[in-house]
C-alpha cells in the first residue's frame, strides 16, 4: 500500500459521515474516500508532445432513508464537512422518498475488515518521467528506424487507485489497484496519391505495474508492424461476402464486452440502465433458456483474476470479489449484480458488480472481467486456420458500433488475413463483420 495514502484522514471522515447518517435516521450509509493518480504521455516520432499527471482526492457517503437512496460527496476533508456531507444525503433520500414506488433493500453480505492490494511488481509512479519518456521514444525511433514507416504515435496511461470503504454493518476495506496501458500507431503514406494505411500494436491495457512496459513486447511489435504495413498498403480490398472468422483474442474482447459483458449487466437488462450503451436484449425472461452459443462456449463474470482490469478485492457496496458462470453449455445462466438488483430479483446474494469511476459519483453496476474460458484442448492457431476454407483471421481492435438492444453490431481490426484451404493467403484491408 501506497505509505502516504495512510497519512490522510479517511477514518476519521467515515466515522463522523457514518455516525451523522445513523442519527438521522439511515437504515444503511457507506463512506467512500478515493485518491486517483492518472498520468497520459504522448510520443509523435522522435519527439514528446504530451506528458500530464493529475491527482483527485475526494469522498462520498450513500445513504438509505426513508427507503429511498440519497447520495453527496465532497473534497473538504475535515469531519465537521463529512458530517454535513452525510446530512445531505439523508436531506436527498427524503426528497426522493416520495418518487419511490418500492422501499430499496440490499442483499445481505458478510461483514469485512480488510485491506487489498493489487498484483504488480513496480509502482509505474515510482518510476522517473525521464525513463518513462525514452522508453516510449526508444519505440518509436525503432519503428521509424525501419524506413518503412512515415509516422508513429506512442501513447500510455497510467492509473494508481487508492480506495477506503466503510459501512454501518461494520465492513471497512483499505484497497489499491494499479491500471497500465501502452500502445502506438503508425502510419504508412503514398506521396504519389495521399493515400494512407495505419496499424496499432495489439498491447492490451493489464492490471499491472511498470513491469508491464516489457522492452521485449515492444521491441517485438516495433519490429514487425513496418513490413506488416507495408503490405496491408499494397493489400487488396475485401470482396462483400460470406466467411468463416478466426478472431484473435485481441479484437475478440471487443465483441465479447459489447455482446456479452455490457448485455448481461442485469439493470440494463430490465431497463433501469439505458445510457450511452443502450439496453440489452438478455432480459430476464431468458435467463437459463437464451442459447447465446455453441454447447461448449463457457464465459465467467470474474472479480479476482491475476491482472485483470476490473479485479479488486470488494466492490463499491463492500461485496467481496467472487467468480461466477454467465454463460454454460452455450445458454444465458447469470447476470451482473450489485446488492439491490440482486435481492430484488431473488438472485439471493450480489456477485460484486457495484463500481464508481470516483469518488464523486454513486455506484452503479459495471461488468466485471468477462472471459470466454478455453477448452480442455490445445489449440493452435494452425489447428483453427487449418480448419477453415475459406475464411478471414482478424487480428487487433479498431472501430465499433452496436445497437441500443445490442442484437446487431460491427467490428473493424488492424490486421486481416485470407484464409484459403487451411492456410494464410497474404493480407487484406477493409475488413469489417
Amino acid at each position: 500500500m501506497d505509505p502516504s495514502f495512510g497519512d490522510l484522514p479517511f477514518r476519521r471522515l467515515g466515522e463522523a459521515a457514518l455516525s451523522r447518517a445513523r442519527d438521522l435516521g439511515a437504515t444503511y450509509a457507506d463512506f467512500r474516500f478515493e485518491r486517483d493518480r492518472n498520468q497520459g504521455i504522448h510520443a509523435r516520432d522522435t519527439s514528446l508532445e504530451s506528458m500530464s499527471t493529475t491527482e483527485t482526492l475526494g469522498y462520498s457517503v450513500r445513504v438509505v432513508a426513508d427507503g429511498a437512496w440519497g447520495f453527496a460527496s465532497s473534497v473538504t476533508l475535515t469531519p465537521d464537512a463529512a458530517a454535513a456531507t452525510a446530512a445531505t444525503a439523508v436531506e436527498v433520500a427524503s426528497a426522493l422518498a416520495s418518487l419511490n414506488r418500492e422501499p430499496v433493500e440490499l442483499a445481505p453480505e458478510p461483514t469485512y475488515r480488510d485491506t487489498h492490494i493489487s498484483s504488480f511488481e513496480v509502482d509505474p509512479f515510482s518510476v522517473p518521467d525521464d525513463e518513462k519518456v525514452a522508453f516510449f521514444l526508444g519505440v518509436n525511433e525503432k519503428v521509424l528506424g525501419s524506413g518503412k514507416v512515415d509516422h508513429v504515435d506512442f501513447s500510455a496511461l497510467l492509473v494508481l487507485e487508492n480506495k477506503y470503504f466503510a459501512n454501518l454493518e461494520g465492513t471497512e476495506t483499505t484497497q489499491q489497484r494499479v491500471r497500465v496501458h501502452g500502445e502506438f500507431d503508425a502510419t504508412k503514406i503514398d506521396p504519389s496519391t495521399g493515400a494512407f494505411e495505419t496499424m496499432r500494436s495489439c498491447t492490451l491495457p493489464q492490471g499491472r505495474g511498470w513491469e508491464h512496459f516489457s522492452q521485449e513486447v515492444y521491441s517485438g511489435w516495433a519490429d514487425e508492424i513496418p513490413s506488416l504495413l507495408e503490405e496491408k498498403m499494397s493489400a487488396p480490398s475485401v470482396e462483400p461476402g460470406r466467411y468463416d472468422l478466426v478472431i484473435h483474442p485481441s479484437n475478440l474482447w471487443l465483441t465479447i464486452h459489447e455482446s456479452i459483458g455490457h448485455a448481461t449487466e442485469l439493470d440494463r437488462a430490465l431497463g433501469y440502465e439505458a445510457a450511452y450503451a443502450g439496453t440489452s436484449f438478455a432480459t430476464l425472461d431468458k435467463l437459463n433458456n437464451l442459447q447465446y452459443g455453441a454447447p461448449f462456449m463457457h464465459v465467467t463474470g470474474d472479480r479476482t483474476v491475476e491482472h485483470g482490469l476490473a479485479t479488486v478485492g470488494y466492490d463499491d457496496e463492500g461485496v467481496a470479489g467472487q467468480t461466477w458462470d454467465l454463460i454454460r453449455d452455450g445458454v444465458l445462466v447469470g447476470y451482473q449484480l450489485n446488492r439491490q438488483m440482486a435481492l430484488k430479483e431473488g438472485f439471493g446474494r450480489s456477485n460484486g458488480c457495484a463500481f464508481a469511476d470516483s469518488a464523486s459519483h454513486a455506484p452503479l453496476q459495471r461488468m466485471p472481467n468477462v472471459s470466454l474460458q478455453a477448452g480442455a484442448e490445445e489449440v493452435s492457431l494452425n489447428d483453427l486456420v487449418g480448419g477453415v476454407e475459406n475464411g478471414i483471421y482478424v487480428v487487433g481492435d479498431k472501430s465499433w458500433s452496436i445497437d441500443m438492444q445490442r442484437y446487431n453490431f460491427q467490428f473493424t481490426g488492424q490486421q486481416f488475413w485470407r484464409i484459403r484451404n487451411g492456410r494464410l493467403d497474404g493480407q487484406l484491408k477493409d475488413v469489417a463483420y
